[in-house]
């Protein structure tokens, strides 16, 4: 169960420009599960005009192919997208600071560096890139089939360049 974002510096699909536009999506997953289908729910960016938001779900589902069939499991394995939700998203990826908030639905807050050798960053998008490896304070998700909270938890933060 977690949380990812993005905070989407410069790009277009297909024409549409992207560029600014923050990106969320709150998931499960189990590796016990045969095939370890996930359930997920996409947040877009109440903000951004109908063809931003379909573009983006475009591109997060993986309709358009090029990386997201490389990078997003959620597009290449069994799963649910149980929602696609235009919401206020607010995020700030400043370095061990990140925080993220989706209207009532989702809270993360990363506090620092995880202090440990172990790696956490599993099957997340942008993993092969430097990154860091991040404790969070807070991660909440409160929205119909997804619903956990956890403190202490690890997180990963990292740069993406994906196109398709």
């Amino acid at each position: 169960m977690g949380v990812l974002s993005w905070l989407i510096e410069q790009g277009d699909a297909n024409g549409v420009e992207v560029g600014g536009l923050p990106v969320a999506l709150a998931c499960r997953y189990s590796d016990d599960e045969p095939g370890s289908p996930w359930t997920w729910i996409l947040y877009l960016d109440a903000e951004s005009s109908a063809e931003q938001r379909g573009a983006l779900r475009d591109i997060f589902t993986g309709r358009l192919g090029g990386d997201a069939e490389r990078h997003f499991p959620w597009a290449w394995k069994t799963s649910e997208l149980v929602a696609v939700r235009p919401v206020e998203i607010s995020v700030d990826h400043t370095r061990r600071r990140q925080r993220l908030r989706i209207r009532d639905r989702v809270r993360v807050r990363i506090g620092d560096r995880h202090h440990s050798d172990e790696t956490v960053t599993c099957v997340i998008p942008g993993h092969g890139r430097a990154g860091e490896e991040l404790a969070a304070d807070e991660l909440v998700v409160n929205d119909g089939p997804l619903s956990f909270s956890y403190r202490g938890v690890c997180g990963y933060g990292s740069t993406f360049d994906y196109s398709g």
